[in-house]
């Protein structure tokens, strides 16, 4: 098994990209061929700054080595030092039907009313995003149910490309459903995903807080007067208390109901504190790291640089592929 998995580098990390994504690409790379990269390309396709790009980028690499991604294991990497994204996404879109886009639910969410001043980009990143994944014949992706609409774009247009080129070039990626992501919602409502855009810092717990400043967002976390039930089903309707026991399980490794069959009967004054305990011990070892690393620009760099080189050799057969199957003199 070959997996590719991409993530934003915006800044501000916190609990919910943690629980979210990075927790399960620690696991992944023990048990599979990992590649993981910054999407810096699809980062422009809206409008930044460059200075922050650059150094959201560097600190989402020492977010994700502290966390656990081992570069020996894995291939940690920029898509901007490897060319052969650009490269294979423009020669895909050639073979896109505009159509296929015009499906795609997040252009239409992302853009808003403000369609006709969106970038191209914005409308064609889906194929990078397929690009992304068939440079490297990946065999599996993971995916959320927000992502399930891309692989199977990525799977068609790959399909296309061997059909109407008569050559196998691509292989279509299967999608890989690893452990459940924890989904993780905001701490002041359980209704609303946890963000770094929520102007309240009190909806979630950043990887750069103290101790101190974690256990008294988990302690002021809304919640209800009800004490938690024995069993999970009755919890439905109560979002708030649905939140905290999940970020419990998936900070402890267990399921939900485990969860409940510890602390059934108590009321929220005695979980938030053991709530509060858990998180500060997971998370103030991988803040220690991450801000000893994030400093060290040298190192950073040096995991992209090596990374680049890893990833382009693996990505450089199917880019060559892809310029003879179409008739493309270099």
């Amino acid at each position: 098994m070959r997996t590719v998995s991409g993530i934003q580098p915006t800044g501000n990390l916190h609990l919910g990209n943690y629980l979210g994504a990075i927790k399960n690409w620690v696991k992944m790379q023990d048990e599979m061929e990992c590649l993981f990269f910054l999407a810096d390309l699809h980062a422009i396709t809206v409008q930044n700054d460059p200075a922050e790009l650059s150094a959201n980028c560097r600190e989402m690499v020492a977010a994700l080595v502290a966390a656990g991604v081992d570069t020996d294991k894995s291939i940690l990497f920029n898509q901007a030092r490897v060319p052969g994204h650009a490269e294979l996404a423009w020669m895909l879109i050639c073979n896109t039907p505009m159509g296929w886009l015009d499906r795609m639910t997040q252009f239409k969410e992302k853009s808003g009313k403000h369609k006709q001043r969106s970038s191209l980009g914005l409308y064609g990143y889906p194929v990078l995003q397929a690009a992304d994944v068939l440079i490297y014949q990946a065999t599996h992706v993971p995916v959320g149910e927000d992502q399930k609409q891309h692989l199977e774009l990525a799977r068609d247009i790959a399909t296309k490309f061997n059909n109407d080129t008569g050559q196998d070039v691509f292989t279509l990626p299967e999608p890989f459903i690893g452990k459940t992501a924890a989904r993780i919602m905001s701490l002041r409502d359980g209704n609303a995903k946890m963000s770094k855009s929520d102007p309240s810092d009190l909806s979630r717990i950043n990887m750069t807080d103290d101790d101190d400043t974690i256990a008294k967002k988990v302690k002021k976390a809304k919640t209800d007067a009800e004490p938690l039930p024995e069993k999970l089903e009755e919890l439905v309707g109560r979002a708030e208390a649905q939140n905290l026991i999940g970020i419990y399980a998936a900070l402890a490794d267990v399921d939900q109901q485990a969860v409940l069959s510890e602390f059934s009967g108590k009321g929220f004054g005695d979980f938030k504190p053991a709530l509060a305990d858990l998180t500060v011990s997971k998370l103030s070892p991988i803040r220690d790291r991450f801000e000893a690393l994030r400093k060290d620009n040298d190192a950073i760099d040096t995991i992209l640089i090596d990374g680049s080189v890893r990833a382009r050799e693996l990505a450089q057969p199917t880019v060559d592929a892809t310029y003879q199957a179409l008739g493309l003199l270099r």
